[in-house]
């Protein structure tokens, strides 16, 4: 593992895990970890060899929102064409899984909500406090919550400010997976391995479906989905796909 002061960086067997290391200020965003953290997911993406990447927070916290000391000071940790944290308004093209412990609050939750799959330990909390600050929940939570959890659910921890326990997140769907204390950076892991080891074209194209076909109007949904999909029934991967099935065997995938 590599320190680069406000953010820890480990890769492995295709797996990135950037820890977000503010612990005195519980990992709150800081413009130079959103400058960071931009230029880590910009990195994931453009290395073929990483696949999955895993975002958590140091010493038992994700992040508790936006650094207030450094917003006092004028600093917004906003960077351009990619928002809040580096993230929020552009996650990366591959997998992300946020792996939560302790608070997620505000701004922390709205990074979780960016990320494609959440696991959190069973004592985590997560909310979004703006409407008791007199704020509202900009970096995503008003926009993407509603569509990971039932609507009235929704507006319920948005207009109440409160507090969501990883049990009833779990509960709701929110969590895909639950785990004891201290264990969420692990499950987190070793649920990132195992996409790892699908081919990565597919496992890609298969999230910018997911994600763009929310709005796409029913009558057109098989018409866009298909200039996405029909590349990887004619790559490498997929045939690679079917011979390694046919000679019983492990896959190798080239991501072509």
């Amino acid at each position: 593992m590599s320190t680069d002061d406000a953010l820890l960086r480990d890769e492995h067997d295709g797996v990135l895990v950037l820890t977000m290391n503010r612990p005195a200020a519980r990992n709150a965003m800081s413009l130079d970890l959103a400058e960071r953290l931009a230029a880590a997911l910009d990195e994931f993406d453009a290395r073929a060899d990483l696949r999955v990447a895993v975002l958590t927070g140091a010493a038992g916290t994700f992040c508790a929102g936006m650094d207030l000391k450094g917003f006092a000071r004028g600093e917004l940790p906003l960077i351009p064409g990619r928002g809040f944290g580096g993230l929020v308004e552009r996650p990366p093209d591959k997998p992300l899984i946020a792996a939560v412990e302790g608070y997620a609050l505000g701004g922390g939750f709205e990074l979780a909500l960016a990320c494609d799959l959440i696991v959190a330990c069973e004592t985590a909390d997560f909310g979004l406090p703006e409407v008791r600050r007199g704020l509202t929940a900009n970096a995503g939570g008003l926009l993407r919550l509603h569509r990971r959890i039932p609507y009235n659910r929704a507006m319920e921890l948005v207009l109440t400010g409160r507090m969501l326990p990883a049990t009833e997140a779990f509960e709701l769907g929110l969590i895909s997976r639950i785990t004891p204390e201290g264990s969420a950076l692990a499950t987190a892991v070793e649920l990132a391995e195992t996409i790892a080891s699908n081919a990565p074209l597919a496992v890609t194209t298969s999230k910018r479906v997911i994600r763009e076909s929310v709005d796409w109007p029913q009558p057109e949904m098989f018409q866009r989905q298909l200039p996405l999909i029909a590349p990887i029934r004619a790559s490498k991967d997929a045939q690679e796909g079917a011979r390694a099935f046919a000679e019983k065997r492990t896959p190798i995938w080239t991501g072509s």
